[in-house]
Formats: C-alpha cells, structure tokens, sequence
C-alpha cells in the first residue's frame, strides 16, 4: 500500500471537515443545540391487535414524520426503547419483546468513534467477538457460537455468508461502521423465523438512509464527518446526503474513506499488517408509489484493502523453530464487497389484512491475495527456486475466494380479534443460496475452503396473542430444507422447528416470561465436502490419502453429516419504569436465563492416530462428525438508569459451554463479561461525557492444545459536544489503561501441537488509542 497517500487522503479529508466546521464556528457558536425529541416518538408502539384507523391524509409520508431519525449528536435515548422487528417479525420496542433482544443506536455508533464493528456490539450482553488485528472482517460471536452461519448476519436484509476456512475463524463478514444505521442483535434460535441456521442468533444491520440526515421540515440534507486517531494515523472521513425530490420520491447517497497504520498492543509490540484501507459507498432510491406502499432500492460497494499474515519472528535453526513459526506467510489483500437490495413495504393502519415486507437480495464478496512473503530462508524445489510451500503457495502466486448469495425473505401479518383476544398472525418464507468459488493454483485452499452451491429455504407460521394488558403468548412453527452440491458430494435434509414463549404483567413495568425455541442449521460446503490431503509444506507425506495424494493428514467428507438443532431454554424479565424519583427519569431493564442444548454440534474430529518412533502420535484423519450434544448456559442482564442529567447503567453476561460427552468446555466461549457505563449532561445538555469500565474473564476451560485467553480490563472515556446545533465535536480514550489483552483462545496446530503463531501475533487487541472528531450539518426546505 502507498501508505503516505492513504494517510494523507485520510487527513486532507478529515481537515477540509474542521475547517468547514471553524468557519461556521465563528458565526454560529452563540447557538446552542435544543436536545431532539426520542427517537421512538414517532414510531407506532407494539401491538398486536388491531390498529387504530387513521383519515388517509395522515398516512402520506411528511418531512417531520419521515425525518424523526435525524439527530445531531442528541441525548441517548433508553435504546431498549428502540423499535425492533428482529424478534417476532412485527414491529414492538425491545423492552417489550419476550426474547433476549438488544438494540444499538445511531447516537451510540457515533459517540464511540468505532474503528471497527466490535467497537459498538462488545457492551452488548452474550456478544464476543474471534478477530485477527491484520483481517479487517468481523466474526461474531453469540453465547459462545460463532462460524458456518449459527450467528445469521444481515445487512439491510441481506445474508453475509462469506467463510474461508484457514487460520482464522471460519465465517465473517465485512461492514464499515460508519456505513451503520442502526443495530439489532436477538440471542439464541429465539431468532429462528428470521432466517435458517440462527442457532446462536441474528445481528440486524441498518445502513443509513435519509432519516438519519434531513431534519424536520428539511428537504434536503448533508452530513460531513471527520476524525482522527493515534496508535497509528486512524483517518476517517465521509460524506452522506439525501434530498427528497417529491414528497413521495427520496434520493439517498453517501462515501467512506478509512485508514490506519500497524497499532501497537498493550504492551507496546507493533502488530504486523494491522493497518488498512477502506473505501466504501452506498445509494438508495425509495418511492412511495401509492398509499402505504414503499419500494426501496439499495446497493453498497465496500473495498477493503490489507495485508494478511505475519512476518517470521524469530530464527528457524531447528526443527523446533521450523515448527513454531509455520503460518508465517503474508498475503496482499483486496476484498470488495457487492450488497444489492429491492425491498417493498405495505402497511396502514386502517388495514388488518396486509401488514407486508418483501426483500430481494444479492451480496457478493470477493477477496483477492497475492503472496507476498513466506517464512523460509531456503528457496523451495516446488517453486522452481522461489519462497514458499505446497500449502500456502508460493511468492507471487494469487489465490481468491469468492462467495455469491442471493435471497428472498417474504412475510405478511394480518391482524384480528377473537372475544377480548387481539391476534397477529405472521406467515413467511425466506430462502438464499450460496456459490462458493475458490482458486489457488499452487497452494492448498482449494481444499480447505471448497467450491460449491448451497440452497437453504423455510417457512414459518407465527401466532401472537395478547389478552388485555397482562398476558401475551407467541407461538411459531418454522420449516427448514436444504440441499448442497459439490463434486460428487451431495447432501440435503429438512426439519420442523416450534417455538412457545408466555410472559405476563402483573404490575405495570414488572413482565416475567418463559420461553422454547429450537432452531435448525444446515451443514455448510466446507463441512460437508471438505476432502484431500492437507499439503506438507515441502517435507515428506505421513499418509497417504484415499485419493491417492499423499500429506500430513488428510480430509475426509461427510456427506451423511446432520444438521445442528439448538433447544434453548429461558426465562426472562423485563423492567420498565417511568418518573421513579422525578417527573422525568426512567429505568429499562432486561434480564435472561437460559440454557441452549445443540444436538448433533459439528466439529473437526481427528481420528486414526498413528505413532511415528522418535517423533510422536499423529492422525491420519479429519473429519466433521456430528458429536452427541454441546450444552451452553448462562445468565445475561442489560439495565439503564437515565435521570436526563445523568445516567448509569450495566450490562453483562456469565456463560459456561461444554462438549457434553467429553465434558470439555469449548474455545470459543468468553464466560465473564460485565460492562459499566455512566455519563453526565452538562451546559443544557450539549456536553455529553461517559465512561465505560468492561471488565471480562479468560476462559481456562478449553480443549488440550489451546491456549487460554486472557481476562482483561478496558476503560474508556467519551466526550460529545454539541458546539451549535449544526457541529457536532467528539473526542475519546479508548483502553486508557493501555491494557494488553487477547480476546480468544488459540488452537494448536493439527500436526504438532505448536500455537498457531500467526494467530497469537495478530489476536492483541490495541493498545490506547487517543481519537477526535468532528460532524458538520447543511441542509435547507
């Protein structure tokens, strides 16, 4: 990368904002920000019943109404307050739904500066995250389930499938922060009418759109942002703007730039290759063709641009060092992604027939790497006298991964009552499938992350009743097929999946529930047709594989592999209460229990050890098997206590994981995570300062071969200021401790036990890291 141009198109961007801003300053500082009206004002409350009529006029779409979204650096509101449809598909507020259901505002997003996606989700309760610092994706972890689809990723209602298998985790998606509306994140297969495979859970991204920019009675609207940072030249600059050019047509755009250098960690080791570029953009056109109707039209590029891997860190003398510096390989990186998108909406309140969505997707990501480096000091015969091996490839060589998935997800809600019983009746189907395209000439990705398409669909009938104000039911049945191709491997399998929750309010703010859902995820085409030998890297084969190629172990298919079915258990409480000690405070409160049991969980089984004299026990096989049960359980709680001039909340988790036969924990659980936040709102409430203390345990209890994660503290401070009602200043501290931490456990490598030390190089989170920034606002009627 031409690092001096990204840094340098990064800051003349970042300074043409602040001197943009230091002109407006100069004429508007005597103005002072009125704080915006509650985001959820605008927004029809829950209800299942039937809706109240309204005369038609009052249905067209207004600037004040539409514009309701628009904030200029406001208050935060109780975000559990915010309007969700991740749940039930209909929309209620997230204190009010019975299922374990969090909500990430716009206000949130921006007063954290995030420099990635993890940045914003990791207060959320159940929400970990298995990131490398040198791969810009995101991998989501929910209550210890993560890869191959078991956590359903959507952007604006578009499935991110995208998974290559290697040093990392096997699934991730890739999304700007900046580029972000709004977030839900709903906790175990409670989610499962939202999509097939959700056994872990969703997480709902909105990208921006026109709400988010106009102000009331504006027309049009500009928001430009800019930011910087240290540890190391973090740039950022964007620009969204929208304008409706009729009242029943909106045009809608906006660009990113992003860029930082190699961060240091905790410690004050530079981590290789964590710094990259990003540049990314979206459109949308909504028409409002006739009365309750509205089709939106949507595309989102994204242009990711890293290097991957890690430099050799230290001498390979001996077969013992030749061992713990394997996977020291460097790849130039180029990943784009494609995001398309046509979504109808049909709703009015005086119709209790049709209440509908449909959405029509396609999401391509395609990532592109060049080797650039490779450990050895020893050119290789399998490069005819270049650097490099028959796993990785050698220097110079190009492989890619390309992932294409088109989708459908349909569903309508008619509402009705029977005696003093208010009904929704949501019916809807939904279906995707996913093209996995691999080239690798020389190395061995081929093999590891196979070619293949993949049709997953379902269907589902949900039912929720309300009887007057005290008791609420929703029941749902779901359907589930697929079927897989690759080669000669095939495989398909189908499934009902119910789901029952009952909560009642005895008292006003007091809602206990319980709730069963099961949901079902299919098998991916990795798991399933994965087959071959795993290259050796230049030294001699120990097996020789079925096929006839020979390597260190060798993969076998399963196509007799079942699908995974999460049944989880919970019970839950939500709290909700207004003017406790004065006429304005509030207090929100969620609070869950439960346990997932997953049947037939896969996992990559060795078996066939064969002992070697002089050199140790290895397996000759591996496979994805289905093992008998995996068993989570845990205790979740998020509260915010909010008196206007201040507020205090916490939100946190406790979760255990196990094998269930082998009663080993598994690697991927965080089992201790407790987040503090507390802020005060000064000079009429246009100074924002907050305080965030995360405080999360190291998960010891993981299979032989790993190493540990660490338990870590991070503590970072927030400032927000509302200079005028059209400028916007922030600044912030993250990790003022300077703390060194590493979020996950490592794995071992399959041959000799050794940390796989690319990994363990690139899993450090940064250390602190100093950040300002500024948003500037233009618009006119």
């Amino acid at each position: 990368m031409a690092d001096g141009a990204r840094y340098s198109r990064a800051l003349i961007l970042g300074a043409s904002v602040v001197s943009i801003a230091a002109m407006m300053t100069e004429s508007g500082l005597a103005q002072t920000a009125s704080p915006q009206a509650e985001n959820a004002s605008s927004e029809r409350p829950k209800q299942a019943g039937r809706k109240p009529p309204k005369p038609q006029m009052a249905q067209q779409a207004t600037p004040e109404a539409l514009n309701a979204r628009a904030q200029s650096g406001a208050a935060p509101m109780q975000t559990l307050d915010t309007i969700t449809v991740a749940a039930t598909k209909t929309k209620e507020r997230a204190i009010d739904s019975l299922a374990p259901v969090s909500s990430v505002s716009l206000e949130q997003i921006q007063g954290l500066q995030p420099n990635r996606l993890s940045d914003v989700l990791y207060a959320v309760p159940g929400v970990s995250f298995q990131e490398r610092g040198d791969d810009p994706a995101t991998v989501v972890n929910i209550r210890g389930l993560q890869e191959f689809g078991r956590v359903a990723v959507v952007v604006d209602g578009a499935r991110q499938n995208y998974q290559r298998t290697g040093h990392n985790a096997s699934g991730s998606f890739f999304l700007d922060p900046e580029l972000v509306g709004g977030i839900d994140v709903v906790r175990g297969p409670t989610a499962n009418i939202y999509g097939s495979g959700a056994i872990g859970g969703l997480v709902s991204f909105r990208t921006k759109d026109i709400e988010d920019v106009l102000r009331p009675g504006e027309r049009w609207g500009v928001d430009l942002s800019g930011s910087y940072g240290s540890n190391n030249n973090r740039g950022l600059g964007s620009v969204f703007g929208g304008v409706r050019a009729t009242p029943d047509v909106d045009i809608f755009g906006g660009a990113v730039y992003r860029t930082q250098g190699n961060y240091k960690d905790g410690n004050g080791t530079e981590i290789g290759n964590t710094g990259n570029q990003v540049e990314s953009g979206l459109m949308k056109l909504t028409v409002r063709s006739a009365l309750g109707h509205e089709v939106k039209f949507g595309a989102m590029f994204q242009d990711y641009q890293y290097d991957i891997g890690q430099f050799n860190r230290g001498p390979t003398t001996t077969p013992a060092l030749i061992a713990l510096n394997r996977g020291s390989s460097v790849y130039a990186s180029d990943a784009k992604n494609y995001t398309g998108t046509i979504t109808w909406n049909y709703a009015l309140p005086s119709d209790n027939l049709f209440d509908w969505h449909m959405s029509v997707y396609g999401n391509r990501t395609d990532n592109d790497q060049t080797k650039t480096y490779h450990y050895g000091t020893t050119p290789s015969a399998y490069c005819n006298g270049g650097f490099g091996n028959n796993v990785s490839g050698c220097v110079g060589d190009k492989r890619g991964y390309v992932l294409n998935t088109y989708g459908i997800d349909a569903n309508n809600t008619t509402r009705f009552n029977v005696g003093d019983w208010r009904n929704a009746l949501t019916v809807g189907f939904d279906a995707f499938q996913d093209d996995v395209i691999t080239t690798d000439s020389r190395g061995n990705s081929n093999i590891t992350t196979p070619s293949g398409i993949r049709t997953v669909s379902g269907g589902f009938l949900q039912l929720k009743q309300n009887y007057s104000t005290w008791f609420e039911a929703v029941s749902a049945i779901r359907y589930d097929r697929y079927d897989l191709e690759s080669g000669r491997t095939n495989g398909s399998g189908d499934r009902f999946s119910p789901k029952i929750t009952l909560g009642v309010t005895p008292v006003p703010g007091f809602q206990p529930y319980v709730s069963y859902a099961e949901g079902y995820r299919a098998p991916s085409i990795t798991e399933t047709v994965i087959s071959g030998a795993h290259a050796t890297g230049g030294g001699p084969a120990f097996f020789v594989c079925p096929n006839g190629t020979g390597g260190i172990f060798c993969f076998l298919p399963n196509p007799n592999l079942r699908p995974e079915v999460g049944k989880n258990k919970e019970v839950g409480i939500n709290l909700k209460y207004d003017n406790i000690f004065t006429a304005s405070d509030s207090f929100r409160g969620k609070i869950n229990l439960f346990r997932n049991d997953v049947s037939d969980y896969i996992d990559l089984v060795p078996f066939g050890f064969v002992t070697f004299p002089g050199v140790g026990s290895f397996a000759q096989f591996y496979q994805y098997q289905n093992i008998a049960q995996a068993r989570i359980q845990g205790f979740e709680v998020e509260t915010m206590y909010d008196a206007g001039d201040w507020f205090v909340g916490v939100a946190g988790h406790y979760i255990q994981g196990k094998n269930a036969v082998t009663n080993v924990g598994l690697a991927t659980i965080t089992p201790r995570k407790v987040v503090t936040t507390g802020g005060v709102r000064l000079l009429d409430r246009t100074l924002i300062l907050s305080a965030q203390w995360a405080s999360f345990g190291a998960n010891n209890d993981v299979p032989a071969g790993y190493l540990p994660a660490t338990g870590y503290e991070l503590v970072n401070l927030y400032m927000t200021y509302n200079a005028t009602k059209d400028i916007v200043f922030s600044a912030s501290i993250d990790n003022l401790l300077n703390q060194y931490y590493r979020p996950y456990a490592i794995p071992g490598t399959s041959t000799d036990g050794t940390t796989q030390n690319d990994v363990l190089w690139s899993s450090p989170g940064p250390g602190r890291v100093y950040k300002a920034g500024m948003k500037i606002h233009f618009g006119g009627a």
